[in-house]
């Protein structure tokens, strides 16, 4: 059984997902991926972790963003959902799960790399929720190129500020709201550490996720609010159908992995849970590595 409860071994907990060669235009969609991922929906059991927290999440339609919200919702989260315009239909498939674990889900699609954007998602969160303590950034521009010479100057713009400038936008915007106890969770990636030589531009940002977040965790610490970092592995979402991974290699995605396998959007929710709660209350400055058994530093 693939859940988070059952004593199982993790090498088959999910099955080889048997990717076949596929790709969509960005951003792309978890409904339009074959197979489909995990996201807990229908094995996310909630055990109250999050009573009463007021979450923002970015990236929230689809993959871990999606995985987090339905996990945040069934710890009794109220949620607001950022993700872009063309995510609406996955965007509200996640706001129906929200809403039938009885919790509120507001909608602020846009674009991350809008500074202006990031100012109002923040303040639409403030207002809707009434305070926000927990700022989830999952949301992130991934793009494979074999060849440097292939990375336009815009594509590199692109993906500094959706990974990059808007998690800085987004902090400085929130900050001023959060109280003692708050979290801040970014979401680095097993890039930062071994970088594949054809995401140059996205590993680059991931490293400096990690970076970004320990020096703001030692700022923000005596104020009571805590900044961690979780470091997914290859993780089975859009982002690698979109152009995150050459067509030709998705049917061994994960593979190189020790445990054989790409991890679910399901497994990586447990983190965020963890570093979000009152659980983890005397951590600051981590980088919460689930790679799959990949090694980091």
């Amino acid at each position: 059984m693939a859940d988070q409860y059952t004593f199982q071994d993790p090498t088959t907990q999910y099955p080889d997902p048997d990717i076949d060669k596929q790709q969509q235009g960005g951003p792309g969609l978890a409904e339009d991926m074959d197979p489909q991922p995990d996201h807990g929906e229908q094995s996310y059991r909630g055990t109250g972790r999050l009573e009463g927290r007021k979450a923002l999440i970015t990236g929230a339609d689809s993959g871990i963003g999606r995985a987090v919200a339905i996990a945040y919702a069934r710890e009794g989260a109220d949620v607001v959902l950022s993700y872009l315009p063309e995510e609406e239909e996955d965007a509200q498939q996640v706001v129906e799960l929200v809403e039938k674990a009885g919790r509120k889900a507001v909608t602020v699609p846009g674009d991350l790399k809008d500074r202006d954007y990031c100012r109002a998602l923040v303040a639409k969160a403030v207002s809707e929720l009434g305070g926000l303590d927990v700022l989830v950034n999952v949301a992130g521009k991934q793009q494979f190129h074999e060849d440097i010479t292939e990375i336009s100057d815009e594509q590199f713009d692109d993906t500094l500020k959706t990974n990059v400038y808007a998690l800085f936008w987004l902090v400085k915007a929130a900050v001023p709201h959060l109280t003692p106890g708050s979290s801040i969770i970014n979401t680095s990636s097993i890039q930062a550490y071994s970088p594949a030589p054809i995401l140059v531009d996205y590993a680059t940002t991931k490293a400096a996720i990690n970076t970004f977040s320990k020096a703001l965790a030692q700022q923000l610490a005596p104020k009571g609010i805590r900044v961690n970092v979780v470091a997914p592995g290859p993780v089975w979402t859009p982002l690698q159908v979109a152009g995150g991974q050459p067509p030709e290699k998705l049917p061994s995605f994960g593979e190189q992995t020790p445990l054989g396998r790409p991890a679910q959007p399901a497994e990586l929710a447990p983190p965020y849970v963890f570093l979000a709660s009152q659980e983890s209350s005397y951590v600051t400055g981590e980088t919460l590595a689930v790679t799959g058994g990949m090694p980091t530093p």
